[in-house]
């Protein structure tokens, strides 16, 4: 069973499947392998099986490689893609947004901009026309998208800024999707278990129907990836994401 250290908040919950989670004052049961972090001002130790630590150091080795390369080979696209967006309305073509990461702590994610210059002042307005149920908003034809936004989103070009993000550290290839900080306030406590690992590019249900997929059945794919501590898994979504990218399945 896991062990569970909860503090303040849903952002400040943490649960780590895997291992043990222990405040400075709990007992250490087993001499596997510990690491120190400040959560949200809470000193915790993390103990994990060997198995985990080989996989995790494996999984960001992978990152770095793979992440570094895709930004060689997608700088030519990269030029073009801010090119068309600073031509269509003169505004910056990069947006970055504050979301979760893993253990709840935030960060800022780079995205190429989708939407005009005021798309988060109107987010209130149009929740009730929000197309999925649960705590993550999203909304077909969404009034706030550009034209070029429309085609950077069908194409999931809108994510290769990520890659930065991956470079470093913040995000992997694969694992959950990172959420926004009012999203995750407003989790249940079986969806906080998303948060028991890097958020990634790409994801189960990203190859599975997206946008078409319940936020439900989200959690659902992403708490079982991020038990399978799985190298071959993770190049298996990877495969996948280009025929689902193509596809345009559930992009909206």
């Amino acid at each position: 069973m896991p062990q569970r250290v909860w503090c303040r908040d849903n952002i400040s919950c943490f649960w780590l499947m895997s291992g043990v989670t222990l405040a400075p004052s709990g007992i250490i049961l087993s001499p596997l392998r510990a690491g120190n972090r400040d959560a949200h001002g809470l000193a915790v130790s993390d103990i994990l099986p060997q198995e985990v630590t080989f996989y995790r150091s494996m999984k960001r080795l992978m990152d770095m490689v793979l992440a570094s390369t895709a930004l060689c080979l997608l700088s030519p696209l990269w030029l073009m893609v801010v090119l068309a967006i600073y031509g269509e309305d003169r505004g910056n073509p990069l947006f970055f947004q504050v979301r979760v990461g893993a253990y709840g702590q935030p960060f800022r994610m780079w995205k190429f901009r989708s939407m005009h210059h005021d798309a988060e002042a109107q987010k209130a307005a149009l929740m009730a026309s929000s197309q999925r149920a649960g705590a993550c908003f999203k909304m077909k034809d969404d009034p706030r998208v550009t034209r070029i936004g429309r085609w950077l989103r069908k194409t999931s070009l809108d994510e290769i800024p990520q890659l930065v993000n991956v470079l470093k550290g913040d995000m992997s290839l694969v694992g959950p999707r990172p959420a926004l900080p009012d999203e995750v306030a407003a989790y249940s406590r079986d969806s906080l278990e998303r948060l028991q690992g890097k958020p990634g590019i790409t994801c189960t249900w990203q190859v599975s129907g997206r946008a078409d997929i319940s936020f439900a059945q989200q959690v659902i794919m992403d708490v079982d990836y991020l038990r399978q501590h799985s190298l071959w898994f993770d190049v298996i979504l990877m495969m996948k994401t280009i025929p689902a990218v193509l596809s345009g399945r559930g992009a909206y």
